[in-house]
């Protein structure tokens, strides 16, 4: 299928993941509400993402897409099979190394991972017992990923795209006997972080068996260090360095936080919320675009593989620049109607969609990081893309300790966001350079009419809430509040979607057939 085909198929999988991930937020917020424990649930469910994301996304969606779409051109199944045989072994030996070090030593880990919380012993004790729990869930979603990139690299995206469902189902089923029910707020945590270890094996089992359908299947076997795994750690290491680095700058943010009581639970409903666009978009376009990108230049198709570029730059900047204008503009409504209620209340709200806009300054950077990266990564450059993550850290570290004082967990959003442009930059202006990727006259018109219409989009959004008044107010009514959020959204959709047609940035009917083309 077409890199459109591809791209629709993970986006709507990707979708349909955040709206139950929706449901399964509203009711944790419900539940847990902005409070100190849980402060102690969002940073123990963070620490093992973080190496989540090190091991399995770092070095296999960089390191490991590219030798294995190598090894199926000229190799075939068995030899790609057998290539990841090698590497999976590798993996889980150091999953299982450092779920038994954390296990032992959780609390002189948590020290340096939430330091502001040692002065209150109670909180920090249910942040390191909620740890020990979660931690073994990074074992299920390493190994998940490792399994998605090779469904991922032979054209299988359904299984991969759809375990988050599948996560979120399982939380759901948890949280509403809880919301229900009267417990304790550290027994409702320790159900939580149950039910998410679940979901966690509940995801690994489905992809294994998508897996195992496909007939590639890894067969593991004690670790060998031979030329090609020496080769795929030599990639993967500053790949692991990158994905490192980039989990650094939420690990500077999660410090800083842990200084200020209810901090690290705003910034974590606000994450939620803006991780819809670079789901359903970033992360679509950089599954579908690594793979694709590692087959055209392992092919010696330079055309092509700038083309798939091009168009992956275009239909994430056509999507993502209205997602993020709409957050902006509705960023208090849309916290109001999903998280307001339980535990949650007013002035949580307002504070989250402070956090919420900050971050969604930074929304299309997010995307625009993935969908530039798969350039180095798909030539076998891992070390590049390390250099410029190392100096958005520091841009992080630098206005985070700026802003916080004074913005609190909007200084922490903005710094992030901020961060996220600087490594745009570098990442385009060095493709550029080495002749990777180049905007022509249309296309930097194009790019400047999506802000535009964006900003005028954003602008009647804000119109439209001013408007309504009272519908927004703490207390109003909630199926009003919902219907008219709905109304706004799809208002400001098809408000949008009209404007692009009309101005010739895309024919609505040429996208459309573009999404239905597929390959000869």
């Amino acid at each position: 299928m077409s890199l459109y085909r591809n791209f629709l198929s993970v986006g709507g999988l990707t979708l349909l993941s955040r709206l139950f991930g929706f449901v399964r937020d509203a009711l944790m917020a419900a539940v847990l509400g902005i409070s100190p424990v849980s402060d102690a649930f969002n940073a123990a469910f963070r620490f093992p993402n973080l190496f989540r994301r090190l091991f399995a996304e770092g070095a296999f969606n960089t390191a490991f897409v590219p030798m294995f779409a190598g090894a199926l051109e000229t190799e075939g199944a068995d030899g790609a099979r057998e290539l990841a045989s090698r590497i999976m072994s590798w993996l889980v030996a150091a999953i299982l190394l450092v779920t038994i070090v954390v296990e032992v030593f959780a609390p002189q880990i948590m020290v340096v991972f939430v330091p502001g919380f040692v002065g209150d012993q109670a909180k920090f004790e249910l942040t390191v017992f909620l740890t020990r729990i979660m931690f073994p869930y990074l074992a299920c979603m390493s190994l998940m990923a490792a399994y998605a990139a090779i469904l991922n690299s032979i054209n299988r995206f359904f299984a991969a795209a759809f375990a988050p469902v599948v996560l979120n189902l399982v939380n759901i089923s948890a949280l509403i006997p809880l919301a229900l029910l009267t417990l304790e707020d550290r027994d409702t945590a320790f159900w939580v972080a149950v039910a998410t270890m679940a979901g966690g094996i509940a995801q690994l089992a489905l992809v294994w068996w998508a897996i195992r359908r496909a007939g590639f299947l890894p067969r593991l076997r004690l670790p060998r260090l031979d030329a090609e795994v020496r080769r795929f750690w030599v990639l993967a290491v500053p790949a692991i360095i990158a994905g490192g680095i980039t989990q650094i700058n939420i690990f500077v943010g999660t410090i800083i936080a842990s200084g200020a009581d209810e901090v690290m639970s705003i910034i974590y409903n606000a994450d939620r919320l803006y991780q819809l666009p670079l789901g359903i978009i970033g992360i679509a376009i950089g599954t579908v675009l690594l793979p694709e990108l590692s087959r055209h230049i392992g092919a010696g198709r330079a055309d092509e593989a700038r083309q798939s570029q091009s168009q992956s730059l275009f239909l994430s900047m056509l999507l993502t620049m209205p997602a993020a204008g709409a957050l902006i503009a509705l960023a208090l409504p849309v916290v109001r109607v999903l998280f307001e209620r339980g535990a949650f209340g007013p002035d949580d709200s307002v504070s989250v969609s402070e956090a919420l806009v900050g971050f969604a300054v930074g929304v299309p950077a997010f995307v625009l990081i993935r969908v530039l990266q798969p350039g180095f990564f798909s030539r076998q450059d891992t070390t590049t893309p390390t250099i410029f993550a190392a100096i958005s850290l520091l841009v992080n570290i630098g206005l985070s300790l700026a802003l916080f004082a004074s913005l609190r967990h909007v200084g922490i959003a903005l710094a992030t966001s901020a961060a996220a442009w600087v490594n745009v930059l570098l990442l385009a202006i060095f493709l550029a350079r080495r002749g990777h990727f180049t905007l022509t006259a249309p296309e930097w018109r194009q790019q400047g009419l999506i802000a535009l219409l964006t900003l005028l989009m954003g602008l009647g959004l804000w119109g439209a809430v001013v408007l309504l008044g009272p519908v927004f107010d703490p207390g109003y009514n909630f199926p009003v509040q919902a219907l008219a959020l709905a109304a706004l959204c799809v208002l400001g959709a098809g408000a949008y979607f009209a404007l692009v047609h009309l101005s010739g940035v895309q024919r609505l009917g040429a996208l459309l057939r573009r999404l239905r083309r597929t390959k000869s």
